[in-house]
């Protein structure tokens, strides 16, 4: 996932990029070996290739039961910070900053959010350069943080173990989430959206009503996928990059996420396109163990900084400009 920049530091689309053919080309990390063919379950249409798909991946009928929606609970309230410029030494600010570093889980595979150069060798990202930002704060220097590489599915498990400080990894705040860890004040909203072929004919939410969808299995987006569009059948995967193999290879009719996740496939890939209204707004948030209040309550107090300061907007605008013009941060929510 290389990307070369302009003179004004803008990330344009990589050059020389194909459509992937040959699974044996995409990588172990990404297909199965390709000394084993699996065959994928008929489609309720049919047409769909006999290439594998990528491993792990379940084909989920069309849902027969109400699944759940947007939780009615307060899961984007978190804690106020304290007043500007102040850092309240807590418990765990003080191990921070006796270590010396914040140690952050990113996902290095979330192109233009957390994605590693494979130049530099350094993560780089909208992501990443907030948690440069939080570190700033911390320890007075940007370069003094530890990225752990996590899968999303071990994200909870990280910050309850205290494997790593927080994860920054494009999460939708939700009410079964925030039961398990503490969340930031939002610092992204995104909105879900479809991910097609130029050639598809697809515009829209319900031109998929008997198709095939891509999307990570248990997250906010699957539900809403199979909540609004008629006899979906979900392919379930572990891995937005999985999902871009699949949609390439002919395998899914589209890719269902959040805008910002499918700009980051779709820079990679002239052939693909955004479409469709906004199914449902997805805020980001910041995850903490739940005994962290000190950590939330320094981390909000960077929110607000770099919201005040126009950081944010200029982080927004090297990395997500392809969405449009900056929206400007979300407005903070607190619960005390």
């Amino acid at each position: 996932m290389s990307r070369t920049r302009t003179s004004a530091g803008r990330a344009r689309r990589p050059t020389g990029r194909r459509r992937l053919i040959l699974a044996c080309a995409v990588g172990a990390s990404v297909l199965t070996g390709c000394t084993t063919v699996h065959t994928p379950p008929l489609a309720p249409v049919g047409n769909y290739t006999a290439l594998p798909l990528p491993s792990g991946a379940q084909v989920l009928p069309p849902a027969t039961t109400t699944v759940p929606g947007v939780s009615a609970c307060d899961a984007t309230a978190s804690l106020r910070p304290n007043p500007p410029g102040v850092v309240t030494a807590g418990p765990k600010v003080s191990e921070i900053q006796a270590r010396g570093r914040v140690i952050v889980g990113v996902d290095q595979r979330n192109y233009l959010f957390s994605t590693r150069d494979p130049v530099t060798g350094n993560i780089e990202g909208f992501d990443v350069d907030i948690a440069r930002e939080i570190a700033r704060d911390l320890l007075g220097d940007p370069g003094k943080v530890e990225f752990q590489m996590i899968n999303p599915a071990d994200r909870i498990q990280a910050v309850q173990n205290s494997t790593v400080d927080m994860f920054i990894m494009s999460t939708t705040m939700t009410c079964s989430r925030a039961e398990q860890i503490a969340f930031s004040a939002a610092y992204f909203r995104a909105g879900q959206r479809l991910l097609v072929s130029n050639d598809s004919g697809i515009r829209q939410p319900a031109d998929l009503a008997d198709k095939r969808v891509c999307t990570v299995g248990d997250t906010p987006t699957m539900y809403t996928v199979q909540r609004l569009i008629p006899n979906v059948e979900v392919v379930a995967v572990a891995d937005w990059d999985d999902c871009l193999v699949a949609l390439q290879q002919g395998q899914v009719d589209a890719v269902a996420t959040d805008d910002a996740l499918l700009l980051g496939m779709a820079v990679q890939d002239p052939n693909l396109q955004i479409v469709g209204p906004v199914m449902e707004v997805a805020p980001y948030g910041i995850g903490f163990n739940k005994k962290d209040d000190d950590l939330v309550r320094a981390v909000n107090g960077t929110l607000e900084r770099i919201g005040r300061d126009g950081t944010w907007t200029s982080i927004y605008n090297h990395w997500l400009a392809g969405l449009g013009p900056s929206p400007g941060p979300p407005a903070p929510h607190y619960r005390d």
